[in-house]
């Protein structure tokens, strides 16, 4: 049976426009914000489990409660900043780095 050639691919910033309208404004801002807290949940559960640490064990390194790790990770919570350095550096063993576009 013949299939028929998909012609309506479009990139993923059109995408983005159609869905939360175009950069700068502020469903696409909202969208952006919240997509990378997502991906900080996701980095930090990531070097959890490549260190073979539950939630709990790194909630205990840094102080807090496995609730809060897990709302972190599942992108259910704000983080402080120094609450995200301390799991980097006390609880993963690792650095922060930043960069930042003007």
């Amino acid at each position: 049976m013949p299939t028929k050639k998909n012609n309506k691919l479009v990139s993923w910033d059109s995408h983005l426009d159609k869905k939360y309208g175009k950069k700068g404004s502020a469903s696409r801002s909202k969208y952006e914000e919240e997509f990378e807290a997502f991906k900080i949940g996701v980095l930090i559960q990531e070097a959890r489990r490549n260190q073979q640490l539950t939630q709990e064990e790194l909630a205990e390194k840094v102080g807090t409660t496995k609730n809060y790790i897990s709302r972190i990770e599942n992108d259910a919570s704000d983080i402080k900043l120094s609450t995200l350095l301390r799991i980097i550096q006390e609880g993963l063993g690792g650095h922060l780095k930043l960069t930042f576009d003007a």
